[in-house]
């Protein structure tokens, strides 16, 4: 039996340059969903599997995206990615959180919701320690989290001691990636891991970064993604849609 919990992050320059390649993603397999980091849903994936709608930063709650997001018939929506290094203190994100996340579209429209996902070094897990405190009362349904590096051992405990700090939710992974530049590296990190997330129960999805023709910044490894350059994908990106465990 197929475990679906593996995200597409499917960048919205996808969408504008090469589209066409939504119809070679493989949906039979360990992918569960796919997200853009927006609130707008691809069109080009035709309702081929659930989109992750992201309330991203403060934009996202108002105007249009804000109406997107409401009209949505997503049924699990994120809040805030990485605001530790956006500006967004801890309060502020728990008084959106408290005024306008939880009644608008927890109690009127009984979506589930992702709590911020913040960096894993130590800032962005204070930060999310600190919102966690302020929303004790009405937390997240799922924990999110991210996760760079090169150690598979490190990540894995990382997200164990997460999960340990929090009990109660599931977890999210809603970026991770080895930032190596030896592809034998990234490849066994990517296979580690993945395995893994597979057999955690406590684990509900996960998401590669990044599947793209190009990529934001040099901090993620070239050998870690999932398209090439001319929008084809990888042999890592093979992997990530058909084999389950990866081998």
């Amino acid at each position: 039996m197929v475990v679906k919990k593996r995200c597409l992050l499917w960048d919205w320059t996808n969408t504008k340059e090469c589209p066409g390649q939504m119809d070679k993603v493989h949906f039979g397999g360990p992918i569960a969903s796919v997200s853009n980091w927006n609130a707008w849903v691809p069109p080009e994936l035709k309702g081929r599997a659930p989109f992750r709608p992201m309330i991203h930063l403060e934009r996202e709650l108002n105007g249009n995206e804000w109406q997107w997001i409401k009209d949505s018939h997503e049924s699990i929506i994120h809040f805030f990615n990485e605001p530790e290094r956006n500006g967004i203190s801890p309060e502020k994100a728990a008084d959106y959180w408290r005024k306008q996340v939880i009644p608008e579209l927890r109690n009127k429209r009984g979506k589930k919701l992702v709590s911020p996902s913040c960096a894993s070094d130590d800032g962005g897990k204070n930060w999310l320690y600190r919102w966690m405190e302020l929303v004790k009362d009405c937390p997240p349904d799922f924990l999110g989290m991210h996760w760079y590096g090169t150690d598979p051992n490190l990540a894995i405990r990382d997200i164990e001691a997460m999960h340990k700090r929090f009990p109660k939710l599931r977890i999210i992974v809603s970026e991770i990636a080895s930032i190596s530049r030896d592809s034998h590296q990234v490849f066994e990190f990517t296979k580690k891991v993945c395995n893994w997330m597979d057999g955690t129960d406590y684990i509900f999805e996960y998401a590669f970064f990044g599947c793209m023709k190009k990529m934001p910044d040099q901090y993620v490894s070239e050998a870690a993604r999932l398209m090439k350059p001319d929008g084809s994908f990888t042999d890592l990106m093979n992997k990530y849609m058909h084999e389950q465990p990866m081998k």
